[in-house]
């Protein structure tokens, strides 16, 4: 009898530790609105340093797309990351990495993103800046890699682009976007970045 109890207890531990494995890195990817997969882009970051997609692997970023001379968006954008960059070393998540792609590569050199990107209080420990490509080759990318539009205004010196922040996970999958400007869910987002971990 007390074998037959035993041993019913031993199944039943089996199965709830079967029932409390982890889901996949698939079946996690399948539960948000967004699966794309980041192409290539040969770039360098604020520190002229190169810039490789492939070296993110195994993090999970979070990117968005700016250009210093926006006249519009790009500064409250980018003064939403450096806040979501503070909330995330709060919450014990600074592994975390953030990528900020300028639109604007014929005006913004490295030196430039230097200068705008301490105005904004970032914090380049983990937040790269990046430019070095042409213009064709970051519309391209944003287009196809975010489904984000990056586009010159005819006739202008400001860009179309997106103002969201885009969820990458380790894989290098886009998985969501989140509004940028008005209304950033940073709640949303950790506990987005938390599922992954």
């Amino acid at each position: 009898m007390i074998a037959k109890k035993m041993s019913a207890l031993i199944i039943f531990v089996i199965l709830l530790g079967a029932c409390s494995t982890k889901p996949s890195i698939e079946e996690i990817e399948q539960t948000f609105p967004m699966n794309l997969t980041v192409g290539e882009i040969q770039a360098v970051n604020q520190n002229e340093e190169p810039f490789n997609v492939d070296e993110l692997k195994g993090n999970i970023w979070l990117a968005s797309f700016i250009f210093t001379n926006c006249d519009t968006v790009c500064s409250p954008m980018t003064a939403t990351m450096a806040k979501l960059q503070y909330e995330l070393e709060m919450e014990g998540l600074e592994e975390v990495q953030l990528v900020s792609f300028s639109i604007d590569p014929e005006n913004d050199t490295p030196d430039v993103l230097v200068d705008f990107a301490q105005k904004m209080d970032a914090d380049f420990t983990n937040w790269q800046f990046v430019t070095g490509y042409d213009q064709a080759e970051i519309e391209s990318f944003a287009n196809t890699s975010f489904l984000s539009p990056a586009a010159q205004i005819e006739g202008s010196n400001q860009f179309v682009h997106s103002t969201s922040i885009y969820l990458v996970n380790q894989r290098g999958t886009v998985l969501k976007q989140y509004d940028a400007v008005a209304a950033t869910p940073f709640e949303e987002i950790i506990e987005d970045i938390r599922k992954l971990k």
